[in-house]
């Protein structure tokens, strides 16, 4: 039998922390941050589709950056893209894309995920969340992918499973927020804890009802929604509905209170990409360790340094060493990677 799976990309966030490269007019997940040819919501795409045909993916995302989605998805049919009035954080924009899923197709099995990371070991994640749709199908259950740490992370959230296995689906314990690095150095030793990425994998029945069970609120105001799905209301509905929604996670809204919540562990090669130190880990780098994005970047004595530079001509830089040197439609940064996590605040409009 054929397997009746939907994949829902969301894509709404500003990647405020990849400035000026990522900016709220073109964020991260629609940019080719690694210089590969692709954007990143383009990858996305192409490391589901072993699981799942063009026309089974929906994408949720701001109403700003529907054409910018057409654009660079075109054979994702437009009315499976979801265009949300305001943001209203992960809870509210899964709850709104599975009930139009459910509204046609209750039996479907899903997979959310986010845009705007990367998987480098794409036929382990392909057997990774095969094997979590086969869990949940006809399953009452929600299994949540977790990343086998590879170094003791503070900037990451954390699935603590009742067991240490890999490549298996295992009861989660309990979700932890972002540790400090004592913290983490001890998740890391007890083997049993992995990084959240923001995956989650159901059956259309099962989320609606958590929803109703978790965050009835949430579920109520979809219900109010439901008459005006598939017709020429909906957009005008959702504008009156959607921002009526509590503002929280989908971790906060269900996965925190819910005892059915499983975990599939895995070695995927996944990062997140939300800093300029993550990007630069993910491109290939010359002998000193220095990362370039850009046709003709010149670099003389520097070290350890990402230079993001795509629509520059030529570059010439000297002395570096620690440093992120990215430009974008006339906004440059020059900052030292120790210091990136200032860059929110350094690149807010004054």
């Amino acid at each position: 039998m054929e397997r009746n799976t939907q994949v829902v990309i969301m894509a709404g966030g500003i990647g405020s922390r990849l400035w000026p490269a990522s900016t709220p007019e073109t964020p991260k997940q629609f940019i080719d941050v690694l210089g590969v040819g692709k954007s990143l919501i383009q990858l996305t795409v192409d490391r589901f589709l072993p699981l799942c045909r063009m026309h089974d993916f929906w994408v949720v995302t701001s109403e700003r950056y529907v054409d910018m989605v057409k654009k660079q998805l075109p054979d994702i049919p437009a009315e499976h893209i979801l265009a949300e009035p305001e943001p209203r954080n992960t809870a509210p924009c899964i709850a709104y894309s599975c009930w139009k899923i459910a509204a046609r197709n209750p039996d479907a099995d899903i997979v959310v995920t986010p845009a705007d990371a990367i998987v480098l070991n794409k036929s382990e994640f392909v057997k990774t969340i095969s094997s979590a749709l086969g869990f949940v199908s006809g399953n009452n259950a929600i299994v949540t992918v977790g990343i086998v740490p590879s170094r003791p992370e503070t900037g990451y959230g954390y699935i603590c499973a009742r067991e240490a296995e890999y490549g298996k689906v295992v009861k989660v314990q309990a979700f932890k927020e972002k540790p400090d690095l004592g913290t983490a150095e001890r998740y890391i030793e007890e083997g049993n804890y992995f990084w959240n990425a923001g995956i989650f994998v159901w059956n259309a029945g099962t989320i609606v009802s958590q929803f109703r069970q978790f965050a009835p609120g949430i579920a109520e105001i979809m219900d109010r929604l439901s008459p005006a799905l598939y017709t020429g209301r909906e957009q005008e509905a959702l504008k009156e509905l959607f921002p009526q929604c509590e503002k929280i996670s989908i971790d906060y809204a269900v996965m925190e209170k819910s005892n059915d919540i499983y975990v599939i562990a895995a070695d995927l090669g996944w990062s997140d990409l939300g800093s300029w130190g993550s990007v630069k880990s993910h491109i290939v780098q010359d002998n000193d360790g220095n990362a370039v994005v850009g046709s003709d970047i010149r670099l003389f004595n520097c070290k350890n340094s990402i230079v993001h530079l795509p629509s520059v001509k030529t570059a010439v830089i000297e002395g570096l060493e620690g440093y992120i040197v990215a430009e974008k439609n006339g906004a440059l940064i020059v900052c030292r990677l120790a210091d990136e996590q200032h860059i929110k605040e350094y690149s807010a409009d004054k």
